[in-house]
């Protein structure tokens, strides 16, 4: 039985896992950093990498124990090696180094948009290649042909922000606090999303690509303005993002014959968003599939699943793996205009 143990720490959640080749989660921890990050309104890449030092190695060692397993048991080790806050990213890697290195194990260095983009197959045993992807977080918004493990054409990404950062933001203005993707969810509920008119860039657009910095300007313009009230101003914010989300991804149905489309990424936790692309899908013949809220966030247990499936193929990494601020699915990838690409 193959045991991969998986490490993450590429923003501010610090995660370990233990999962097998056949699906099993064995024991998994997350510790966010919400608290530490509040008064600021975002992350801080300081804060976050210190206290990812501070955690990380009491994570490994909690399950190792729940499990009943020492590293010795473990086949490889899984680390997230980018994208994300690079501090963040040295802390994960340098650890599954070491282990690697003083238990003689593999290592297998992860990106982490793989663990959002294979995490449905860790969850839907009957999700097979290839499947059209819109990963949508914090700091990434794309739609990707998924052919493989480590095989992925890009069809669009964002020219400037990402969706995630963009609740974010628009949860900041409304005085919400961080993370903002909850909040705004649970404060539109008590709104109506057609009562303040807000922009959808580029939907209708023959260019694929996602726009969401004009959005942010008109919350800021609509919070500023004493005609509206908040929760209407949340839930037509988050009605524009969902048009914008499912007019992308209705183009880029058109480029593929992927049979499922999948949605994953933190953003993918919001209900509204999940229900609105579950009804694009069935309305273009395709099936649809996204994980449990929870394998949607942050966590190791899908980079420790990266790691059983890169493992299983023989891909693993020498012990001179970097860490990458950046790092693309697709390498090959054009590069699209606007400055601040989430690539």
């Amino acid at each position: 039985m193959t045991i991969i143990l998986g490490l993450e720490s590429s923003c501010d959640d610090s995660a370990a896992a233990l999962v097998t080749a056949d699906r099993r989660i064995l024991a998994q921890a997350v510790v966010g950093q919400n608290s530490a990050h509040q008064p600021y309104g975002g992350v801080v890449p300081e804060i976050a990498a210190r206290a990812h030092v501070e955690i990380l190695p009491k994570l490994i060692r909690d399950v190792l124990t729940e499990a009943e397993l020492s590293i010795r048991d473990v086949d490889a080790i899984a680390a997230t090696a980018g994208p994300g806050l690079i501090g963040g990213v040295m802390v994960a890697l340098l650890a599954g180094k070491g282990l690697a290195l003083a238990a003689g194990k593999p290592l297998i260095a992860v990106n982490h948009l793989e663990g959002h983009a294979l995490s449905p197959r860790l969850a839907d045993p009957d999700l097979g290649f290839p499947y059209l992807l819109l990963l949508v977080s914090g700091g990434h918004c794309q739609l990707l042909e998924v052919r493989g493990v480590g095989d992925y054409r890009r069809l669009a990404t964002t020219i400037d922000d990402a969706a995630g950062e963009a609740f974010d933001k628009a949860a900041k203005l409304l005085g919400l606090g961080y993370p903002g993707g909850p909040a705004i969810e649970a404060l539109a509920a008590e709104g109506n999303s057609r009562e303040v008119p807000l922009p959808r860039p580029l939907v209708g657009s023959a260019e694929p690509h996602f726009s969401f910095a004009g959005l942010k300007s008109a919350v800021q313009r609509a919070a500023a303005c004493a005609d509206f009230r908040r929760e209407d101003i949340a839930a037509s914010f988050q009605q524009a993002v969902i048009d914008c989300l499912v007019d992308r991804t209705r183009l880029a149905l058109q480029q593929t014959d992927a049979p499922t489309l999948v949605v994953a990424g933190g953003v993918a936790a919001n209900g509204e968003i999940r229900s609105a692309l579950a009804s694009l899908a069935e309305a273009n013949g395709r099936q649809f599939s996204v994980p449990p809220a929870w394998l949607c966030t942050d966590n190791a247990a899908m980079i420790a699943w990266v790691g059983a499936e890169r493992f299983g193929a023989g891909l693993c990494d020498p012990l001179d793996a970097p860490a990458r601020a950046r790092w693309p699915l697709d390498e090959n990838a054009e590069k699209v205009r606007g400055a601040g690409v989430k690539a």
